[in-house]
């Protein structure tokens, strides 16, 4: 699937590409399922701090099979089910990788689990681990909960040992927080967000962690307890303007949360970030969400849904071509 122009999200074309020679050192993958974020769909509209040379093929993370080897290769061999931080072009049905960048997978994590965890909960981690301080038995808000940055935010708090309320706007997205440990939902279609997040954190609400923005983004921080933290993850539902004042007279504090730029600066760190998570997965400590797919050449239809907010957790593409 290439991106010729950054625009639109229904210029995605399929086009057919010679397959890439296979040098020392490198692998190549059958790809079996890619994950899809909100930020792909960010990068094709010219809408993201990163713009991408153009032509491009969209898609960061994707799980693959060895299909090929160099003959130098140790760290995988064919056969071998991978996971593989492809960086761009994992809208296809092939890749070719150097073996530093493929981690074989436990058999108990899905293709599907495996392509859609590493920017939602690498994420969730920065931000819990490098950006907030979280503190066992602390009370967290999180907006968007049944997304997948939300849900993965609810997840890794839970296994911190915080109590954590869901906020999202469908019975299915609560459902799906509540599943992951979240003691109690909040409909942000029909409740007053900062009325029924300090009545059920008994005004004691410790942190904010919001990739939503928009409207909810200052009800939530003044549901902040004084001395609270407030994560500013994502816009979703556009840019807030949050009141100082109130920042200022409770000693609140507002940190951002760009994993992305820091991964860039930070890679040593981020590829140690990385192991920690999928050993937490490996070990049952965390629960991706099984992801609702695609076939590949929809891709704009599903980049379309999740944009409009009709999906519940997370987005695969399954390549529908050879």
């Amino acid at each position: 699937m290439l991106v010729e122009a950054l625009g639109s999200v229904e210029d995605l074309k399929i086009v057919e590409m010679e397959s890439p020679a296979l040098t020392n050192g490198h692998v190549r993958i059958e790809i079996l399922a890619c994950g899809l974020n909100y930020v792909d769909a960010l990068m094709i509209e010219g809408k993201y701090q990163i713009k991408p040379p153009v032509p491009y093929r969209p898609g960061s993370e994707v799980v693959g099979r060895v299909v090929e080897a160099a003959s130098d290769v140790t760290r995988a061999k064919v056969g071998d089910r991978v996971f593989a931080p492809i960086g761009t072009g994992g809208f296809s049905n092939e890749a070719v990788l150097h073996e530093s960048r493929v981690i074989p997978l436990p058999a108990k994590i899905t293709d599907g689990q495996a392509a859609t965890f590493m920017q939602s909960y690498l994420t969730a981690w920065f931000a819990f681990n490098f950006r907030a301080s979280i503190v066992e038995g602390d009370t967290m808000l999180v907006l968007g909960a049944g997304g997948g940055v939300g849900l993965a935010g609810v997840d890794l708090a839970v296994a911190m040992g915080a109590r954590v309320i869901a906020a999202a706007s469908s019975e299915e997205k609560r459902q799906l927080a509540l599943d992951r440990g979240a003691f109690a939902a909040i409909d942000t279609s029909t409740e007053d967000l900062k009325a029924r997040a300090r009545e059920l954190s008994e005004n004691q609400l410790d942190l904010v962690y919001d990739p939503v923005g928009g409207d909810l983004a200052e009800q939530a921080l003044r549901a902040l307890s004084p001395g609270g933290q407030y994560m500013v993850v994502g816009f979703v539902g556009g840019i807030p303007k949050l009141p100082a004042n109130h920042i200022l007279l409770t000693n609140r504090t507002v940190v951002g949360v760009d994993w992305g730029a820091w991964m860039m600066r930070n890679q040593l760190d981020n590829a140690r970030m990385l192991m920690d998570v999928l050993g937490e997965i490996g070990d049952g400590k965390l629960h991706p969400v099984e992801p609702v797919t695609y076939p590949m050449s929809q891709a704009a239809q599903a980049l379309r849904d999740m944009q409009n907010r009709k999906i519940a957790g997370k987005v695969a593409l399954i390549p529908d071509f050879t």
